[in-house]
């Protein structure tokens, strides 16, 4: 096992390289910052007195999404494109799995913090992205990217499969699987009953596969979990590791199932008409938006249980290695809390 002295001097080895390829000078000290969920992060301090952002990013095999790739691609794009509601991209190294940014000053609002003008920066975000000449196909897909209401479902559907595979020796295992077995399946087969009677209602077929121009780029997992306000109350919106092309609806359904700080769902109608307007949504579109939601409330349940599972857990570990024990009680709080929220 590499020591961490060993593994510090390492890391700020390589920030220092991706430093001054960037044209920044060499990086003297490096800080870890907290929060990050799945991949370290931390904070460089240049020679020159300049502050910038080092992530390393989580690799294993049994995961094998590149998360460097869909960011730096996101990132790359927002910032061609002239939107600056983002960190600069610096300079990457593929091999290293490690990216270096620029430093964004603020805080993570709160829930009760959430206003109009939050909400409206958000859509305003997305809508940038998108702006004319709007080109869906310049990045490749998003992480789970769904294209039908076929997709939609069938991704749920490995979600929930995939959690018969708790790892037995995590703490509160038992009652996550208990959990699983009386609340979340049930739910889920009442959602996907529901959700085919409402796309029959709305005249949507299941099968049917989105055009490019149906789609958008998507920042993916997007929310005020990941965005920062700063003293004169602009947010820059940050961590696009899942980011690429999407249905517009599961952006919509992610933002608003998002359980770390909780967009209030009287801001739900108004978001979806400011994004069909600006993406050129039609009625089909607008449905998807609407009948999606519990859907991905159950997805979220299943992607706050990841650390029941031992992919999950080794990322969490990898990213800040808090102890598992508090944290599987805290989950396990946050998905029996958004189980309640379906249907409401």
């Amino acid at each position: 096992m590499t020591e961490p002295a060993a593994a510090d001097g390492a890391l700020l080895a390589l920030a220092s390289r991706l430093a001054e390829h960037a044209g920044r000078g060499r990086a003297q000290m490096l800080t870890p910052l907290a929060g990050g969920n799945n991949n370290q992060v931390y904070r460089v301090e240049t020679e020159a007195g300049e502050t910038l952002i080092l992530k390393h990013y989580f690799s294993d095999p049994r995961d094998p999404r590149d998360r460097l790739a869909a960011e730096w691609g996101f990132l790359r794009h927002a910032w061609a494109r002239g939107v600056r509601a983002v960190p600069e991209p610096l300079a990457s190294d593929a091999a290293a799995h490690a990216g270096l940014y620029g430093f964004v000053p603020g805080r993570k609002l709160l829930a009760a913090e959430l206003e109009p003008t939050h909400i409206d920066a958000a859509a305003d975000f997305v809508l940038a992205v998108n702006a004319a000449p709007r080109d869906p196909m310049a990045l490749e897909p998003a992480s789970e990217a769904c294209f039908s209401l076929a997709e939609h479902l069938a991704t749920v559907e490995r979600r929930v499969a995939r959690l018969a595979g708790l790892d037995q020796q995590a703490p509160h295992a038992e009652a996550a699987q208990r959990f699983v077995a009386e609340a979340l399946v049930p739910a889920w087969t009442a959602v996907k009953a529901r959700l085919s009677d409402d796309a029959r209602a709305a005249g949507l077929s299941m099968e049917q596969t989105l055009a490019g121009s149906e789609c958008c780029l998507s920042p993916s997992d997007f929310g005020f979990h990941n965005a920062l306000a700063d003293a004169g109350g602009t947010v820059t919106f940050l961590d696009f590791e899942y980011a690429g092309r999407d249905d517009p609806a599961k952006l919509v359904s992610d933002f608003f199932c998002q359980p770390e700080i909780p967009v209030p769902m009287r801001y739900h109608a108004g978001f979806i008409a400011r994004l069909a307007q600006g993406l050129g949504l039609d009625a089909a579109g607008h449905a998807r938006c609407r009948i999606l939601l519990d859907a991905y409330r159950i997805k979220w349940t299943c992607i706050i249980l990841n650390d029941f599972l031992p992919i999950g857990a080794a990322r969490r570990a990898f990213a800040d290695g808090g102890s598992r024990a508090a944290r599987g009680a805290s989950q396990l709080a946050k998905a029996e809390a958004q189980i309640a929220g379906i249907g409401a």
